[in-house]
């Protein structure tokens, strides 16, 4: 199994938004230090907790201090954006990064971003699926297109193309076809999944799932390659996870648990937004489960894994068994309240856990062959 990094960063709505920014770049620069292999970061343009407003500029502003992990938008909400800003931006990133980049996607999911863009009362899900045809579209294609598009117009170059000057003609990723596509699966036996296994992406199970419902997520990953007679690979399957590490248990129960908790507060923020938009049902451990029986405390309780090195390795393993293989754990970001603390759980996570784990995975293979 190897790490990986994931952040829709959620900070205190008084907290300095250049604080909130520095300390973000600062768990990408540390990631990269410890031998992460890939990082992501969200975006929303409505949230003053989730405050980082374009991933791909976030991602551009490491492109020169990241040495060796892979970087990823996690994710560019295609609704929001026109394909075409899209197509041409990340083809630029792409270059930027060297083709150590991979290209997240999704409908976007905060209802006020989709209200600012006009788009609460669309069909998002239909809009995002033209919006990335469309890139991918542009990206295959020769100037001056011909794009037929039903929520963003025509898209061609034609009337004003000066092809022998360069005018009128847009870039392409330096990976070919394309960078890596990957998406997040929020729902339980997502459907989306499936489809995109068939069309070649790659999924990553969110870290606000109850573990029975990201093990739901292979059998559906595996269904749409079998489709396409594609090798389903675990090594494409990414799991999100809230991890806190310390050295010691009282230290990590009181940064994890406490009422004050980064930990708390991002789960708070959530559960909030799911409620009041009807989604509580992300948070629930069966389908017909009662409303008033989600509560703050059982989600945290359940999604949230900390302690010493040894135990958030016992719980890790654990988990993995209720989820089955997966090919990276993504640790997923929190507000840096208490930075040594902050940095220290990444350090122990990469240098005391993932050892850990890893040598009990292998023993397990030996054993079982």
């Amino acid at each position: 199994m190897e790490l990986g990094f994931f952040t829709m960063p959620i900070h205190p709505l008084e907290k300095d938004w250049r604080v909130c920014l520095a300390e973000d770049r600062e768990a990408f620069l540390l990631a990269d230090e410890l031998g992460f292999v890939e990082a992501y970061v969200g975006e929303h343009v409505t949230d003053k907790a989730e405050n980082i407003t374009n991933c791909m500029m976030f991602v551009a502003s490491l492109a020169s201090a990241v040495k060796n992990m892979r970087l990823g938008t996690g994710t560019v909400n295609m609704p929001n954006i026109h394909p075409a800003k899209v197509a041409a931006d990340i083809a630029m990133l792409d270059h930027m990064l060297d083709g150590k980049f991979n290209f997240g996607i999704s409908p976007g999911g905060l209802a006020t971003d989709a209200e600012v863009f006009g788009t609460l009362d669309k069909n998002r899900n239909a809009m995002f699926l033209e919006g990335i045809n469309t890139v991918l579209k542009i990206w295959e294609t020769e100037a001056p297109y011909s794009i037929e598009t039903e929520h963003f117009g025509r898209i061609t170059t034609e009337q004003a193309q000066m092809i022998d000057i360069g005018q009128g003609i847009m870039p392409k990723p330096l990976q070919q076809p394309h960078p890596p596509i990957v998406v997040t699966a929020v729902a339980p036996f997502s459907q989306g999944v499936t489809e995109a296994a068939a069309r070649g992406w790659d999924p990553i199970s969110a870290n606000f799932l109850m573990p029975q419902w990201v093990a739901s997520h292979w059998p559906k990953y595996v269904e749409g390659c079998e489709r396409v007679g594609r090798p389903a690979d675990l090594a494409n399957w990414r799991v999100a996870k809230s991890v806190f590490v310390a050295d010691d248990l009282e230290t990590a129960r009181d940064y994890a648990t406490n009422p004050d908790s980064p930990y708390v507060y991002y789960y708070k923020q959530l559960f909030m937004k799911l409620k009041k938009h009807g989604r509580i049902n992300l948070f629930k451990e069966y389908k017909d489960q009662p409303d008033e029986e989600v509560t703050l405390e059982h989600v945290c309780n359940r999604l949230i894994i900390w302690g010493t090195p040894d135990k958030v390795t016992d719980e890790l393993l654990a988990f993995r068994e209720e989820t089955g293989e997966f090919g990276k754990l993504l640790y997923a970001g929190k507000d840096w309240a208490e930075p040594t603390l902050a940095r220290r759980s990444m350090v122990l996570l990469a240098e005391k856990v993932m050892p850990a784990v890893n040598s009990a995975e292998a023993l397990e293979t030996r054993t079982a062959q």
